[in-house]
């Protein structure tokens, strides 16, 4: 399994930025796929999870309502859409795949190489 993440860069905050992340190698909707952050200085942190059909999606509380994820089975990828955003979101955004939502939300099986989202005051 290879991911492949995209889309970071600088923002305002207060702005929006949609992040990618394509699995190619085996089939796509076998996978329960998550989202994970690391800030500098500090440990890797769960962000978002969403089931193998997107039926189901669990979020970390200081994202909640902000961030929504969501995913293309027809495309393999899903995406972190991020809103009003804040400084604190900056960090190295990882994504991550496993075979439930569950597992993918304590450590996934697999892992991309993070892309980084910096917001700016």
């Amino acid at each position: 399994v290879q991911l492949q993440a995209s889309g970071g860069g600088l923002v305002q905050a207060g702005g929006s930025q949609r992040l990618s992340c394509a699995l190619s190698g085996r089939t796509f909707s076998n996978y329960a796929m998550g989202w994970f952050r690391q800030a500098p200085g500090k440990e890797r942190e769960f962000v978002s999870a969403i089931s193998r059909s997107g039926g189901s999606t669990d979020y970390a509380s200081s994202v909640k309502g902000r961030f929504t994820i969501s995913r293309d089975n027809a495309k393999n990828t899903v995406y972190l859409q991020m809103n009003s955003l804040k400084p604190e979101d900056t960090a190295v955004y990882y994504c991550g795949a496993g075979s439930a939502i569950y597992d993918v939300r304590r450590k996934p099986n697999y892992w991309g190489q993070g892309t980084q989202v910096t917001v700016s005051s």
